[in-house]
């Protein structure tokens, strides 16, 4: 066996510093977050396992004496319930609709506030103002706005078939969708537009520059350099509003209150925990509805492939 070199033993020793220094940083890192871990895992910990346990029984708030254990019957009797499926359906719609139409205005806003002169913390803040409304207030505006009786949107696009004074847009499943979506996409757009603007400020103008002195179209600077750049901060706004969304029920609480087959995964639960007191039902349905969030969450990463760790600038 041949010796190892002076150079060799330099590197080896220097990648074990190096190992010791990065478990080092580990244990602070473990050290710092434990109390913030610990507190969130006594806060959300305990509701996530008392809804599992109590899935598991068919269990009514005004008959607590009459609570027995019912195994998986309350899964099997919301998945077969027709009633589910319309909710899971108008959730859904809700969540691609307003996720993708959100992600391309934001974009556009993005790219605005990253070119415009004007100074940038002004221009933030006004265009954060719509969602630092508090979402039960911009709900009762937007019913307001396109009410028979109090609206004005209707005076305003007389002009459009089918549209008069009288037209009520929460009188069908498809009108309520765009009001509800409508509503969402106004508030929740800045948040996205800030989140891909933290994206922006990363990508290297160094090879936007070289994109166009190779003569690349801005639609192949765009495709090529600007959003493989920013694919991270991509990702994490698209996770961000897609789980938030599919939690949707404020807007559909107040707008509709689920009529029309216009309810949500959320406001079933409500109905269920809340109206008809079915603490059993309602804890299946919370715990399906907290499945399908951790499913989106592991399809987001795994379909993106980002490193966060190295995309965080």
């Amino acid at each position: 066996m041949s010796a190892s070199t002076p150079t060799q033993e330099r590197a080896k020793g220097a990648k074990a510093r190096l190992s010791d220094r990065s478990r080092s940083e580990q244990r602070l890192g473990w050290k710092l977050a434990m109390p913030a871990f610990v507190v969130m895992v006594l806060v959300t910990g305990y509701p996530i396992l008392q809804a599992v346990w109590n899935s598991f029984f068919a269990y009514r708030l005004t008959d607590p004496d009459n609570r027995h254990f019912v195994g998986l019957n309350n899964y099997l009797v919301s998945l077969t319930d027709q009633v589910f499926w319309s909710a899971m359906w108008m959730t859904i719609l809700v969540t691609v609709i307003t996720v993708v139409v959100e992600l391309v205005l934001g974009f556009i806003i993005a790219l605005t506030m990253h070119r415009i002169v004007m100074p940038r913390r002004t221009l933030r803040t006004l265009v954060l103002i719509p969602y630092s409304i508090i979402t039960v207030v911009s709900g009762f505006t937007w019913l307001y706005a396109f009410s028979t009786g109090t609206g004005f949107v209707n005076q305003w696009i007389q002009w459009m078939p089918g549209i008069d004074a009288s037209y009520n847009w929460f009188g069908g499943f498809w009108s309520s969708l765009f009001v509800i979506s409508l509503s969402e996409i106004w508030k929740t757009t800045p948040f996205m537009s800030l989140l891909l603007l933290a994206g922006l400020a990363q990508v290297d103008t160094s090879m936007e520059e070289a994109a166009k002195v190779d003569g690349a179209s801005w639609l192949q600077t765009l495709i090529k350099v600007i959003l493989p750049s920013m694919k991270a901060a991509v990702m994490v706004a698209l996770l961000f509003r897609t789980l938030d969304a599919f939690r949707i029920f404020d807007n559909i609480f107040i707008m509709t209150g689920g009529a029309n087959d216009t309810s949500s995964l959320s406001m079933l639960i409500y109905r269920q925990t809340i109206d008809r007191t079915e603490i059993g039902l309602g804890s299946a349905l919370s715990v399906i509805l907290f499945l399908c969030v951790l499913v989106i969450a592991a399809v987001f990463v795994k379909a993106f492939k980002v490193d966060l760790a190295e995309g965080r600038g």
